[in-house]
């Protein structure tokens, strides 16, 4: 599936933790969003790979994105997770981290989600699935 670039008007200022590990929204549509995650060596757990905690964190956050997409960057849509499955599958073969998320039901106040994390030679390195409860912005 072939998607187009994230749209300039969405793109919003990285909050601290995205600055901090270093990963990108690069499109967000209805049900829809991906990340992408150059791996760098502080992301590294004693075994030399990405620590399992950076493929929750990309899953969880992909999969709140894809929930959460209003079109509109006056109106934004948050969430909280409510549970989080991550199940580990391989290592990267490659040097980025691509996160796809997809909503997969829901209601008024709850959505459902799957994510996959796949590096740029397509080897798929986890997946997750998660419960998400809307909320309203904090000031």
């Amino acid at each position: 599936m072939t998607y187009a670039p994230l749209d300039p008007l969405l793109e919003e200022d990285p909050y601290a933790l995205q600055k901090h590990l270093g990963f990108s929204l690069t499109h967000w549509e209805t049900g829809y969003a991906r990340l992408r995650l150059p791996i760098e060596h502080f992301l590294m757990n004693r075994a030399g790979i990405p620590h399992g905690g950076i493929y929750a964190t990309l899953l969880d956050t992909v999969m709140g994105y894809a929930g959460c997409f209003t079109g509109d960057p006056s109106s934004k849509n948050l969430a909280l997770t409510l549970s989080l499955t991550v199940n580990f599958l391989s290592r990267p073969r490659g040097h980025i981290l691509i996160a796809e998320g997809k909503t997969t039901g829901g209601g008024k106040s709850t959505f459902f989600a799957e994510a996959t994390i796949l590096d740029e030679t397509g080897e798929i390195i986890a997946r997750g699935s998660g419960a998400f409860k809307y909320r309203k912005p904090t000031t």
